[in-house]
């Protein structure tokens, strides 16, 4: 798997809606931006910096049913000041639940999307994740968002996978992470509540995690000793182990050099 970016984050830009802008999240620290700044900060040992750009009742674009009702400007209209301006190393893209609810067709949804991440890529080109589509447990409220399915859903989510696969942008498959669990929602029914943000957020991490080894800065740092002394006994640890050794005999056998080899050595008992 190619490494997207080998050194730690400096700046993360989140555009988005309500999910982003944190609606239903009981603190600004619970929503799922923050979990996923949060997470990476801790592994990579330093701080990247967090710009949440997220509008509550936002549509990707003017082209969306729902944009004369929904809160502007649209992500279309806002992400040369919202994202280019801000020059970030790594752009999360979380749309798709306004626009399928409002019923736009998939084929205007993904020509907005892919000219966002097009433009972006041109100016900064940062690492680029897209989220798939959320769960919820109805659709047929708050008009005009009120046309959206599970299988409507799904067409989008088969959309954002395929400008992913298209365009170099890692997939947070939110939507598989939520497993349709009524349990994660806000009564509201539309949106995440602590734990579905949460979930959500532990979901986008481990898609950046397992992309990108700059999150992993810290964590490599701290284990240089720990593979230092595996690389020098490698042969050793090829050689038949004893794993049985009650404490005292391990005991002795660690002395006389013999037993397996401690914490991070061969033959560690389990």
């Amino acid at each position: 798997m190619i490494d997207l970016h080998c050194t730690p984050f400096e700046t993360m830009v989140v555009l988005g809606e309500s999910h982003v802008d944190g609606l239903c999240a009981s603190s600004e620290g619970g929503r799922w931006v923050n979990v996923v700044a949060d997470l990476i900060s801790h592994f990579q040992g330093t701080t990247v910096a967090l710009h949440n750009k997220g509008i509550s009742a936002n549509t990707i674009s003017p082209r969306s049913p729902g944009y004369a009702a929904s809160a502007k400007p649209s992500a279309l209209e806002r992400y040369h000041d919202d994202v280019i301006a801000l020059d970030p190393d790594l752009f999360i893209l979380s749309y798709g639940l306004n626009d399928m609810r409002a019923g736009m067709p998939p084929a205007d949804f993904r020509e907005a999307t892919r000219q966002i991440i097009c433009g972006v890529k041109a100016a900064c080109d940062p690492v680029v994740v897209l989220t798939t589509v959320y769960h919820m447990t109805a659709y047929d409220l708050y008009p005009p968002f009120d046309k959206g399915s599970v299988e409507a859903t799904e067409v989008y989510n088969l959309v954002i996978g395929q400008m992913a696969s298209e365009l170099g942008c890692i997939v947070a498959d939110v939507w598989s992470a939520e497993a349709k669990a009524d349990w994660l929602i806000h009564p509201d029914t539309v949106h995440a509540n602590d734990l579905g943000h949460a979930v959500m957020g532990h979901r986008v991490f481990e898609a950046i995690a397992a992309r990108c080894s700059g999150v992993a800065a810290r964590v490599t740092a701290e284990l240089a000793a720990a593979r230092a002394e595996v690389e020098s006994t490698m042969d050793e640890r090829r050689l038949p182990q004893t794993y049985d050794l009650g404490s005292s005999q391990l005991a002795t056998a660690r002395a006389a050099g013999n037993g397996p080899r401690g914490r991070t050595g061969a033959g560690r008992r389990k």
